[in-house]
This record gives structure tokens, sequence and C-alpha cells, in this order.
């Protein structure tokens, strides 16, 4: 007896709850969770045409295959990409808000004219902005961190004797990126970046041509800036970075 009520507490304790239905002796359906979602399928194909597409674009503009003045059509520029107008016009559009082309209602997109005024206005946005941020560095920076951006001196060095204009911009931008991100402010190194950039768009005059000579000794500057930097030499340092800015807004 004694063994039976306890069988029957235990049932009890255990029991499942019952089911509508489940007293009157009808069959219990347990309803199965749903089913999560399908994973989206990744849309990093189209980020990567556009991404490509406009790193395209920007070489073109760099090295003056767009030039300042002209409209140029999404489709038309796809067909030269061998992509359709979509990821051009996205890019198009990243380049209005950088300021190196301007939107023509029906037509396309116009590389903007950039004048010798403004480029001088932008070299002098940038020296406010990086010259006290490198004369801090030089005090605080040890010798072997500054030792580490060599590599990346070199590359201007190589791209200007090659006389690369897209390669040059790109490889000049990541050595002051790299100069400024010791500053550990990443809001700084973006928008000094941004600026970078915008100096970099061709003159009123047209496509930058013949300018080898200026490349290397451009390039030369930051070799010799690296050099300063290493030694705390503070006038040096201040001295050439502003010679540096200058010759980038001449």
């Amino acid at each position: 007896m004694e063994q039976a009520r306890a069988h029957d507490a235990y049932r009890l304790a255990v029991r499942v709850p019952e089911q509508p239905g489940a007293a009157r002796g009808e069959h219990t359906h347990v309803e199965a969770p749903p089913a999560p979602p399908a994973p989206r399928k990744p849309v990093v194909q189209r980020s990567s045409v556009r991404g490509q597409v406009l790193d395209a674009l920007r070489a073109a503009l760099v090295g003056g295959d767009l030039a300042p003045g002209e409209v140029y059509s999404a489709p038309v520029l796809g067909e030269r990409f061998g992509v359709s107008a979509t990821p051009v016009r996205e890019a198009m559009q990243q380049l209005a808000i950088e300021g190196a082309v301007e939107v023509v209602p029906n037509r396309g997109f116009r590389v903007t004219e950039r004048s010798a005024r403004e480029l001088g206005e932008l070299a002098e946005v940038r020296a406010l902005i990086e010259v006290p941020v490198m004369l801090r560095l030089a005090r605080s920076v040890p010798a072997s961190r500054w030792c580490e951006l060599r590599p990346l001196a070199e590359a201007t060095v190589v791209a200007a004797a090659g006389g690369d204009l897209a390669r040059y911009a790109e490889s000049d931008r990541a050595f002051h990126r790299a100069v400024l991100s010791l500053s550990g402010n990443q809001q700084l190194v973006q928008v000094a970046d941004d600026l970078h950039r915008r100096s970099q768009w061709p003159l009123v005059s047209g496509p930058v041509s013949g300018r080898r000579a200026d490349l290397i000794a451009d390039a030369a500057e930051h070799t010799a800036l690296l050099e300063a930097l290493v030694a705390r030499d503070l006038p040096v340092v201040q001295s050439l970075v502003r010679e540096h800015f200058a010759g980038a807004g001449a």
C-alpha cells in the first residue's frame, strides 16, 4: 500500500501539464517551436563592387583621368568599369559628400574644379591640425615607434619615383594616418585624412602631369620628417611639416 501511494505521488510530481482535450481522452498534439528564419544572403558582393568602383574613381580623379569641370554619367562610367550604373551612382554619391564631384540633375556628376586658393586653404587647415599634434608626439613617442614607420615613408618614395599619382596619393595618406594614429585620437585621424584626401584632387587647370620631381621631393620630406622625429628636433619637425603642407597647396 505504501509503495502504491509513493508511486502515485511521484507521478503527480513529474506530470506534464495536460493540454486542452487531454482530460477527455483526446489525442494531444504539442506544437513544435517555430523554426528560426533563414539567414539572409550576405551583401558582401555588392559592397565590394561599390568599394572597388569608389577606389577606381578616386584613382581616376587623382590621376586626372576624370577632368575637372566635365560631367560624367553613371551608365557610361559603368561600361568603363564593367559594372552596372548602380554601384557607380552609389560611389559618386560618396564622392559628392567628399566634395570631389557635384550632382548635375538628369545628367550625372561634374568633377569639382579646385582652385589653387582652395587647395591653399586646405593646406592651411591641415597645418593647424597636424603641426601641434606632431610636435606633441615628437616629445613623447620613443624613437623605436618612429622607426616602425620607415616602410611607409619608403613606399611614398617608390611611388614617387614611378610617377604613379594614384599610388602616391594613397601611400602619402597612409604615412600621415600612421603618424597621427600614434596620438590615439581616431576622430583626429579621420578628420585629417578627409582634409588630406580633398587636397589631392587635381587643380582647375586640368590633370596633374610632369610632376614627378615634385612627388620625389615631397616623398623625401617624409623621410626627413621621420629623422627629425627620431632625434626629437622640434624646430626641424615644425619647419618640415609646414613646408610639406605649403608644397601640397602650391
